[in-house]
């Protein structure tokens, strides 16, 4: 928004002699919703089909509503700007210059100071750390300890003090509390990032872990805690699958749908530090669960750490330890001390949940959803190394080894302020294809629309996969969208040489996070020992996750109507040049969803802006390929949908076909799957 430019607002304060009755008669008489009286006879106004935001007033509502004899007065409301006058001074802890991943004048860093500068510490939020224990007494600590936000699950008591041991072994809980809610100011150590919260911890692995176990501490006080953070999981040994049983499953599901007075629990989770082993995080029950929010690392050079696992469900990357010659994260550590070698994902996790804390100390009323929405939203890439980025089916970079990028902590509690909450979560079933001799595994969907769990913009896919194999490591198992989006849900494990293959596991991708769901979606096994191995895949299930309109049949018409509303960037001329998150640019407005003839995709940019000229590649609604009437991507094959007097044409486009008025190309895709027992590869 220009330096003062005037928002205006779909709501309207409006002065109404007659009462509550008289003022329900005229809201409804123009459209509006009455939303009570302000004082007196001073009543707040919200017009259903005026956009939320826009930059010019809506004239012709307004001369309607001051038509009406009881009206004496109406203003439709701007957005009027205010900032917090809480004073920003830099914290005076002794370690605080050397958390360079907190603040860094090169800008290699989280923007923790960025979020601290709006007014945001933390305040007012509860992150409990499920681990070994937390020192509660550490002086950094202490005044910020709940008691209500611990338990020690292992000893049964409401005392989550760490067991000291000569080695120290249980400092782990200690240290990643620390990196959440050490105190400033206080001449101790350095600060978490989230410096004003309040840090519980649960101390559950120190003894046996359960299933029992892992449910109690999944589960603690969930009306009071808001934030769980976890940094452990199976083994990090590139062979095992493991992940949730029965009650830990429950536990997740009660925590994001009771949690938090039903906007859900927040889990954090480490993705886990099997890299060396060639792991795979997907192999990770918790991390690989729609319910947990998966945190990877960058070194502070912006490399893949040695120990990094890289998958499909990573969502984003905060810093940690790496090679002998860079830093270690800051924090505190048992027996009262500090320590500046704190390393591994479980360092990432904490910082995750700090940054987390802040974004809802700016928006208590958040969903687990609306947070996995905003990361998704405000990480990027900048300064992280890996050939592994690639552009998804809505123009963002997302990389196997980083998610969605970097978390920062400015943006995320900037978007946060006035989010609005997405809707209720759909959960798309498409019927369960069968598999034939020849193993031709596509499955083209239609979000089930036209029923009440139509999915139009995505979240999460999962891939149910039931199989046997004589060496599960030697699989390498990926997931394409109808938009092209290709997810590597299980990379090759060389250590993995186990038989027992998956039953029903369900691997899980973020890549695809806002496509259109339609169209066709290819499961790719590939077989890297070649004709020796044998196998049975019993069973594949697709299942979307993800919003969509609860009426249908108006969704198409509401959604693609061009406005500037969410509009995010203007250009010197005032035309809308990038959109919000969540929304398409479209005729130089914006749209939720693109119209029929159009894809979502992206288009490069370059704006000028001020002296300078910004390029950008942006969400934008792409015509489909001639002849198309409705498609799900750029490509020849990507067609849904033809004009009168055309038709699908179920051969490739390569292909000759007799003529015809037009054409829509639309050629399935073979799936080369190499010596699995019972089934042949084919060719297309």
């Amino acid at each position: 928004m220009a330096l003062g430019q005037r928002v205006y607002t779909n709501t309207w304060a409006v002065h109404i002699a007659g009462g509550p009755h008289e003022a329900d008669l005229i809201a409804s008489k123009h459209g509006f919703v009455n939303h009570g009286n302000v004082f007196g006879d001073i009543y707040h106004f919200r017009h259903r089909s005026v956009e939320k935001r826009s930059l010019s007033d809506h004239r012709g509502t307004h001369v309607r509503l001051q038509k009406e004899p009881q009206v004496t007065w109406a203003e439709q409301q701007v957005v009027k700007s205010r900032k917090k006058r809480d004073i920003y001074t830099e914290p005076s802890d002794p370690k605080f210059t050397q958390q360079w991943y907190l603040y860094n004048a090169n800008h290699r860093d989280l923007n923790a100071k960025g979020a601290w500068e709006l007014g945001y510490t933390g305040k007012g939020v509860v992150v409990s750390i499920l681990d070994d224990g937390i020192e509660k007494n550490h002086p950094d600590l202490i005044s910020n300890y709940d008691p209500d936000a611990s338990y020690d699950v292992n000893d049964g008591d409401p005392d989550p003090q760490p067991r000291y041991t000569q080695l120290n072994d249980n400092r782990h809980g200690t240290r990643c509390a620390g990196e959440v809610a050490a105190m400033a100011n206080n001449g101790i150590c350095g600060v978490g990032v989230a410096y004003n919260a309040k840090i519980g911890g649960v101390r559950m692995l120190d003894g046996e872990v359960t299933d029992v176990v892992e449910a109690q501490s999944l589960s603690l006080n969930p009306q009071h805690i808001h934030i769980y953070s976890a940094s452990w999981g199976p083994e990090d040994d590139g062979k095992t699958v493991d992940g949730p049983a029965k009650l830990a499953k429950e536990a997740f599901l009660r925590g994001v749908t009771e949690g938090r007075g039903g906007l859900g629990s927040i889990f954090v989770w480490a993705s886990g530090n099997g890299g060396r082993e060639k792991d795979s995080c997907n192999c990770d029950g918790y991390t690989n669960s729609i319910y947990t929010l998966s945190i990877s690392s960058s070194t502070q050079n912006g490399n893949v750490p040695w120990y990094s696992e890289a998958c499909s469900s990573t969502l984003a990357t905060t810093y940690s330890s790496g090679n002998l010659n860079e830093k270690q994260i800051v924090t505190t550590d048992l027996r009262q001390k500090c320590t500046d070698t704190h390393t591994g994902t479980s360092a990432s996790a904490p910082l995750a949940a700090g940054i987390i804390a802040l974004a809802l100390e700016a928006n208590k009323n958040l969903t687990w959803r609306d947070m996995q929405h905003l990361v998704v939203r405000t990480s990027h890439p900048a300064h992280l190394l890996t050939n592994d980025w690639n552009t998804n089916g809505v123009g963002r970079k997302v990389s196997h080894s980083y998610g969605y990028g970097l978390l920062d902590a400015s943006a995320i509690v900037a978007l946060a302020e006035n989010w609005t909450n997405v809707g209720p979560q759909k959960k798309s079933l498409p019927t369960r294809p069968v598999i034939p001799l020849h193993l031709l595994i596509t499955k083209t969907v239609d979000g089930c629309v036209g029923t009440a769990n139509h999915v139009s913009s995505l979240e999460h896919a999962q891939a149910q996969l039931t199989l046997s194999y004589n060496r599960r490591g030697n699989l390498g198992i990926y997931l394409t969208s109808p938009q092209g989006t290709r997810s590597t849900l299980l990379a090759p494990r060389p250590h993995d040489y186990s038989s027992e293959g998956f039953n029903d596991w369900a691997f899980m991708t973020t890549h695809s996070w806002d496509e259109d769901p339609r169209g066709e979606w290819t499961l790719e096994m590939v077989n890297v020992a070649g004709a020796s191995d044998y196998g049975t895949l019993t069973q594949f299930t697709l299942v979307l996750y993800g919003t969509g309109s609860d009426s249908p049949s108006s969704t198409a018409k509401d959604l693609s109507q061009p406005s500037n509303g969410s509009c995010k960037t203007f250009d010197l001329q005032q035309i809308c040049i990038e959109c919000n998150g969540g929304y398409y640019l479209f005729q130089q407005g914006c749209v939720r969803g693109c119209p029929a003839g159009y894809t979502a995709g992206s288009q490069l940019l370059s704006y000028t802006m001020g002296n300078s000229v910004d390029p950008a590649s942006v969400p934008s609604c792409l015509p489909c390929q001639p002849p198309c009437l409705t498609c799900s991507g750029l490509s020849p094959s990507a067609c849904l949908s033809c004009p009168p007097h055309s038709h699908l044409d179920p051969v490739s486009s390569t292909s000759p076909s007799p003529p015809r008025a037009a054409v829509c190309p639309c050629c399935s895709m073979n799936v080369s799957l190499s010596a699995l027992a019972g089934y042949k590869a084919t060719s297309p």
